[in-house]
């Protein structure tokens, strides 16, 4: 037996959502939460370079989707860890951004090295410390990088959406599907 959707206001609900037409089941489309962290050690930062897309070859920090069962925080150990096998410490939270055009609600979190020690996990080409003088400004993955990286400079937070920064398309834009 397959399932038929079609798109309506469900009973008791003000938005038009994806309702099965056998059941009544409403297939909710939320945002997704991504996770991550701006990594120190010492006076320099943990970045990672993308082995996949989107943004290949680019830099970033360890941040990725949070899962099912795990906390943000658990979440953003994880992903320092798959993508820099770094042991990170959370020292608190940094950021809430919103990327509207990619369903996103991010949390970024600013955290230490628990060890001296990383290399790039399955999803990095490559990672490194930079000083604040030496990050590859022009060859960041994503605008939200860049945001955090002058923002935990700052004292203060958490923090948002730079003003005027706000995820969404300017008019007449294309979504970009694939990523930030």
């Amino acid at each position: 037996m397959s399932q038929t959707f079609s798109r309506r206001v469900p009973d008791g609900d003000n938005m038009e959502r994806a309702v099965c037409d056998t059941c009544g089941f409403v297939a909710y489309d939320n945002p997704k939460i991504v996770v991550g962290a701006v990594v120190r050690a010492g006076p320099r930062i943990l970045l990672c370079r993308r082995a996949i897309h989107p943004s290949r070859g680019r830099w970033t920090l360890p941040a990725g989707y949070l899962e099912h069962g795990e906390t943000p925080e658990e979440g953003a150990r994880r992903e320092a860890f798959e993508e820099a096998t770094a042991d990170i410490v959370i020292e608190g939270l940094l950021a809430v951004y919103t990327i509207r055009r990619l369903g996103q609600v991010q949390l970024i979190y600013r955290a230490r090295l628990d060890t001296p020690s990383f290399a790039p996990g399955v999803e990095s080409q490559a990672v490194a410390l930079y000083g604040e003088d030496a990050i590859p400004w022009d060859d960041l993955a994503f605008p939200s990088v860049r945001w955090a990286l002058r923002q935990e400079r700052q004292r203060g937070g958490p923090f948002v959406n730079p003003p005027g920064e706000d995820g969404a398309h300017p008019p007449g834009a294309r979504p970009n599907v694939t990523g930030e």
